[in-house]
């Protein structure tokens, strides 16, 4: 057990806990258990270290991995399991068929009990399994009773972001093991990010050998150059990339948990922190200097840490030497972003709306957001709490929590139209969300009873950008510019 817990760490580091959990679920040679709920937020290595554990340390053993998300129909579903436990790849010289016809439950049953194995172990591996809850009422109950159904060694295994109270079947469910794979604390991805600094070098190593090729008469990069870069770069000690790291987390980690999306900002603004120590401009040890090198390319990649938008992130990354230039260069790419974001136009006032939400203190809706608001006094303590530094503007200490019913309310105040309460309107909410414009500040899953509260991702000249594309001055519903 041991040997294999320390296989599957060494590339999937602090989760030795859950790894000791499957293997006492499928390593020690019983029967395995029926239904397994592994169940946590995104980008925990859920189904990354069931696929190494499954696929690679249980001989004698077949696993069948599928998204729910893909098997969207009963009949998919169902053969689509039978193809991957039997091996059976539709092709042009089958016709595409499957290895058998299931149109409903019993027909699956059948041909598991016909097709497969008694001798043999079977593992079905469900992802994004919540999705179950959209086919027919009988389908998850039999999946989870699936193996005193059809007499086989055979378990389901569902993979989900929700907790298993978000299912509900008026039958009832069968009990299931629940194994949670908790978040990434911030020592944990310290710990996993240190690992992967040979592999960072490498990618700048690279990067450098390719800058040389690309070199033109215009910017010419003589090879000496590129050498000397390259040997500062594998003479750099562990400690740099440690002192980065806690540099970089102390700015993101309240942002963003997700393990990927920090590794690939980190490696973008980890580029521009090593260009003046390859150049020999600053010291690698001279702490103070490398901060207010790379101060402002965190802060803009701040903006855009949860957008996949082709080459805005390096676009965003290489800011221009002067001062006003970089400024333009910043407005030209929010300008770029907004306009290449394709959303519909009730879901642009939504997050307009969302914006507002998080900037402003709701005691100042009644006066932002209502006509007839009454005459407000004038005292010593408002003029003064008014004369605000930059540093203490709502706009700047970051975006607050709001409710759902909060954000509907300006939504509404701001639309000059009129418009119901519908499934479409909460759809683009979720859009939004999934997007990450929006992200759970607590009750994460429960829209629909407005039980949950919200943030803000995104800056002010994104935006201001957006705005403009429907006709509404943010500025002017802000407190910070009253």
């Amino acid at each position: 057990m041991e040997q294999t817990v320390k296989q599957i760490s060494d590339r999937f580091p602090c989760r030795e806990d859950v790894i000791r959990q499957l293997y006492r679920f499928y390593g020690d040679g019983d029967p395995f258990p029926p239904a397994v709920y592994l169940y946590g937020h995104t980008s925990t290595g859920k189904t990354s270290i069931l696929r190494e554990f499954l696929s690679h340390h249980l001989e004698d053993t077949k696993c069948a991995f599928l998204n729910a998300i893909e098997c969207y129909t009963n009949k998919i579903l169902f053969e689509t399991i039978l193809n991957r436990l039997t091996d059976h790849v539709p092709s042009a010289d089958n016709g595409y068929a499957s290895v058998a016809s299931a149109d409903c439950m019993r027909d699956f049953v059948g041909h598991l009990s016909h097709l497969l194995d008694e001798e043999l172990s079977y593992v079905v591996v469900v992802e994004n399994a919540d999705r179950i809850r959209d086919m027919d009422h009988n389908v998850l109950p039999m999946l989870l009773r699936l193996p005193e159904v059809c007499g086989l060694n055979l378990s389901v295994v569902l993979v989900s972001d929700l907790p298993f109270e978000k299912y509900f079947v008026r039958t009832g469910l069968s009990p299931v093991i629940k194994v949670f794979v908790a978040e990434y604390s911030k020592k944990d991805i310290t710990a996993i990010m240190k690992g992967g600094f040979e592999k960072v070098r490498e990618e700048i190593r690279i990067n450098l050998e390719q800058m040389l090729e690309e070199s033109t008469t215009q910017a010419p990069i003589s090879e000496e150059e590129i050498d000397k870069r390259i040997n500062v770069l594998m003479e750099l000690p562990t400690e740099f990339y440690d002192n980065y790291l806690n540099m970089f987390l102390n700015v993101f980690f309240k942002v963003c948990r997700d393990l990927k999306e920090l590794q690939l900002v980190s490696f973008e603004c980890f580029q521009k922190y090593c260009e003046p120590v390859l150049d020999g401009s600053i010291a690698p040890d001279d702490v103070t200097k490398l901060w207010r090198h790379i101060f402002k390319t965190m802060k803009l990649a701040l903006s855009t840490i949860y957008m996949r938008m082709g080459s805005v992130n390096q676009e965003l990354l290489r800011p221009t030497q002067q001062e006003s230039s970089e400024s333009l260069e910043q407005v030209q790419t929010m300008k770029r972003l907004a306009r290449n974001l394709e959303l519909p136009f009730y879901a642009k006032y939504l997050l307009i709306a969302a914006y507002l939400a998080s900037h402003n203190a709701a005691k100042e809706d009644k006066r932002l957001f209502m006509k007839n608001h009454g005459k407000q006094k004038k005292r010593l303590q408002s003029v003064n709490a008014k004369a605000k530094v930059s540093e203490k503007m709502a706009t700047q200490l970051g975006p607050k929590s709001f409710t759902i019913d909060r954000l509907l309310a300006i939504f509404y105040a701001i639309l000059d139209e009129k418009v119901g309460l519908n499934c479409h309107l909460l759809a683009q909410i979720s859009t939004l969300i999934h997007l990450k414009f929006l992200i759970f500040a607590s009750g994460e899953g429960s829209i629909m009873d407005g039980s949950a509260r919200l943030q803000c991702t995104v800056g002010m000249d994104f935006i201001t950008h957006i705005g403009k594309m429907v006709g509404f001055n943010v500025r002017q519903y802000l407190c910070d510019f009253f």
